[in-house]
């Protein structure tokens, strides 16, 4: 069994918390508003790192990274090999922008962001997960990030909210 670590909306925050969440993880995909260059980094310090850019990205960060991302959950760093050994993941920040069928397009899951609330929802057999946002606390959204198990072709997504203790 694979563990792909996912988080979101970073927007320039990387909490000890989240890292802690993120330890263990094989493949660690950021759905945009990293804000920061040095937080994939030190994600990659973890395992390898796939990021896309969000809507608040500008300058560096957005110039160094996709609006979006095909993502192979099977291989070592994500990347879709010839074979197509799949599941394949999808990954973009604000789901709603959306430019495919997914289920045409043979993705097994459709990862984002840019809500800052955290999700895990199936349409018509395609996952759609949103581990809400890591970064800095919005509103009363808690502060979150995800996991995907893969084995084989299943695919299964939890939302990991960080104790961010009193205050």
């Amino acid at each position: 069994m694979r563990v792909i670590g996912v988080i979101s909306d970073t927007h320039g925050l990387l909490r000890d918390e989240a890292l802690e969440a993120l330890e263990g993880s094989d493949l660690i995909l950021h759905a945009g508003d990293v804000g920061d260059l040095a937080i994939l980094r030190r994600l990659a310090e973890i395992a390898p790192v796939r990021a896309v850019r969000g809507n608040t990205d500008d300058g560096k960060t957005a110039a160094a990274l996709p609006e979006t991302d095909v993502v192979d959950l099977t291989s070592p760093n994500g990347g879709v090999s010839t074979e197509g050994r799949g599941p394949l993941a999808y990954l973009l920040h604000g789901h709603r922008e959306i430019d495919l069928d997914p289920v045409a397009a043979g993705f097994r899951v459709i990862i984002h962001g840019h809500t800052h609330e955290p999700s895990i929802l199936d349409r018509g057999g395609v996952l759609y997960f949103n581990p809400g946002s890591a970064g800095p606390r919005r509103f009363d959204l808690p502060v979150s990030v995800g996991k995907l198990r893969v084995n084989g072709v299943e695919v299964e997504a939890e939302v990991l909210h960080l104790d961010l203790g009193p205050g």
